[in-house]
Parts: C-alpha cells; structure tokens; sequence
C-alpha cells in the first residue's frame, strides 16, 4: 500500500483548497437596481436593471412613495466568468424613483424564449392612469416588451390597462408586473399589484389565469388590536416560473403585516385556476427558479420580521434556499442583502442578483453597486 507522508498530504489539501472556487463569487459589480436575471438559449447571462429614475414628473406610487421619472432602466449583458466588461444591451427603459434612486421601478424581470428573445417586465406599483404623462416611454410601465439579444424592443402587452378594466382581484386596483415566464407561443406574468397571474396570448391580448386573494393573518402588536385580532393581508405574487410537471409556480412576497414563515410557492395548473400551496413556511419571496433535477430554489428578499405599517416592508438578510423532496428547506446562503433574482446555470450554480435597492455605487455604503453573485449549491 502506497502511503503518503502526513506532511505531503496536508500540502496537497492546503492546495486542492487554494485551487477550489470560493461558494460565493462576485461576478458583476456597478448594476443599478438590478432585478431578474436569465440565461439566453446560447448561454448568455443577462440582468435587467430598474434604474435610478430621474429628474423628469413626478407621481405618487401605490406605496405612497413620490416617484420620479427618468430613461434610466437598462438590459445588461454579463459574463458568467467575470471577466469581461458588463455590456448594456438596451438601455433608455423607463425608470421611476425617490430622490436618490433607492427601490427604483423599471425592468423587473425577464425570462428567453428558444427563439432568443426575451419577454421583459416593466414595473408601475399604481392605476395604469398614474403613468399619462409621466415622460415619453411612460406608457410602458406596467406592460410586457419583447427583446431581442441584439437589443431591439418591441411593445407586446399592456397589463396595467387590463388590471385596470378588469381589476380581477377587486380590493384595490394596482399593477405591477413583477415576474414572468416566456413558454411557446405566450407568456404568463405575475402582477405584485393585482394579485394575480396573467396569461399574455400570442396576439398581445391579456386574460387573467388565477387570482390569490387575501388571507387573514394574526395582527402585529404596534396595530394594538384586541388580543387574537386578524387583518387581511395581500399575496403580492413577484415570481413565477413552469415546473417540471408543466405546471406554474409562483412565490409570494406577502404584503403588511409580512409575518415571518408566511410566504407561499402556490402551484397552478398550466390551464390556470385556484393557486394550491406548494410549499409554505418561507419569508417575502422574491424569485423562483428550478434546476435542472426539478429541484425548487427559493429566494427571500428578507427574513426577519417587519417594522411598522409606514417602515421598511422587509428586513434583512435575504436569503437563497433549496426545497427539499420531504418538503422542508435548506439554507444555500443567508448573506444577501435585498436579492432580486434567481437562475440556475448549466453548471449547476446559482445566480443572484444582490443589492437589488441599490442605485448603482454609493461609496461608503455600497462602493459595489448591485451585484451578481455566483453561488455554489452543492
């Protein structure tokens, strides 16, 4: 038998430990208020950015925050090995922000087709009406645009004037399309606004697939409510991706009180229909992704509880889990701070928008800007 000195031996393992990837890699640094990301058919990594908003009209949000209008939003293209420049792919998007460009809505998600073409999200967080007159590409808040990977965009649907007319989730009317799954011949979109999931037909018509209406939860102490007291709270769906079953799954961020452990993955089946809850037992969920064995990734934008009604909606850190086949999770990594999106990589790896808030560098507190991490899962 061939023995190897203890000495050796440690020398190997000290390089083998060098030689290995780290779990956690920064891929792309500088990214404004990235969100979703998706890998293009040939292998191409690309994130869109929200932007910073701007110094065009202002309008007041769902939220009650006072936005502003700018062509910041871009689509970025990045290398999955972090060696070459980002390039921004399609840039002038629509943008709208507070002062300082924190939280920024524009582009907020995008999923490919086979054909290479991209289905992207443009945000608006209020009445389609709240976007007239807001800039001159105002009118794509709040719609689904095409994207080719050579960066020419073209108008598909308009889900913000759907809600509108139909407001299929009927407390208030709100669109704000979040996140979406292009499959063939149409797309399907998850409005955080009108709590819902819509069905984008191939001629651009918009019809409503399955609706999550509220639930009651246990209300927070600050409300000081009698003792056992329940309030209504929305599902505020972000993401949705199509299973290995065919069907769709969506995660919900939950809306005020965000109770920690209260987010949903809801399974609906490819038809639409009543959202069956999949998986429970998670906090604000952000993006979804399934790898390649049909295992369920899970992203929280935030863990920890809430502060007040007027506060912080989620708290940090956000987190990426695994869902596992007996149904409980495992935590893959716990140090994100307000994360975007998720997608699985041919290799097997994760990757994660991170710093999603952040409007690109601010030194001192974000000299990364929003990021892409690479995230090892094994």
């Amino acid at each position: 038998m061939l023995r190897i000195p203890a000495v050796f031996l440690s020398m190997f393992m000290a390089c083998s430990l060098v030689q290995a990837a780290p779990p956690v890699q920064v891929i792309a640094k500088g990214l404004v208020n990235p969100r979703g990301i998706a890998f293009a058919p040939d292998g191409q990594l690309f994130v869109t950015e929200a932007g910073r908003g701007g110094n065009g009209k202002c309008t007041v949000l769902g939220d009650g925050q006072n936005a502003c209008y700018g062509e910041t939003g871009a689509l970025t293209r990045i290398d999955p090995a972090g060696v070459r420049k980002l390039v921004q792919v399609v840039t002038g998007l629509p943008s709208l922000a507070a002062t300082g460009g924190f939280g920024a809505t524009g582009p907020h998600a995008i999923s490919f087709r086979g054909s290479g073409k991209a289905d992207v999200v443009i945000g608006l967080g209020a009445v389609a009406a709240a976007r007239t007159g807001l800039g001159a590409k105002a009118a794509l808040f709040g719609t689904v645009v095409r994207v080719s990977v050579q960066g020419r965009v073209r108008p598909v649907a308009d889900i913000a004037r759907f809600e509108a007319v139909n407001n299929p989730v009927p407390v208030t009317s709100d669109s704000n399309p979040y996140g979406v799954v292009a499959l063939p011949g149409h797309s399907v979109v998850a409005d955080a606004g009108a709590n819902a999931l819509f069905l984008v037909h191939p001629d651009g018509r918009v019809s409503t697939l399955a609706m999550f209406e509220a639930r009651y939860v246990p209300a927070p102490p600050q409300l000081q409510l009698p003792p056992g007291a329940t309030i209504p709270m929305d599902a505020v769906p972000t993401s949705v991706v199509k299973g290995p079953d065919g069907a769709l799954y969506a995660g919900q961020l939950t809306g005020f009180p965000f109770p920690v452990g209260g987010a949903n993955v809801y399974r609906v089946g490819p038809g639409g229909g009543t959202p069956i809850v999949f998986a429970g037992g998670f906090t604000n969920i952000i993006s979804l992704a399934f790898d390649a064995a049909g295992t369920l990734y899970v992203l929280e934008a935030g863990s920890g509880p809430a502060g007040t009604p007027d506060g912080p909606p989620l708290a940090a850190p956000g987190r990426l889990l695994r869902v596992n086949a007996d149904g409980t999770h495992t935590v893959i990594y716990d140090r994100l701070y307000y994360p975007g999106g998720v997608t699985i990589g041919r290799d097997g790896h994760a990757y994660v928008t991170n710093n999603s808030i952040v409007p690109g560098r601010v030194p001192g507190a974000f000299p990364d800007g929003g990021q892409v991490l690479r995230i090892r899962l094994e």
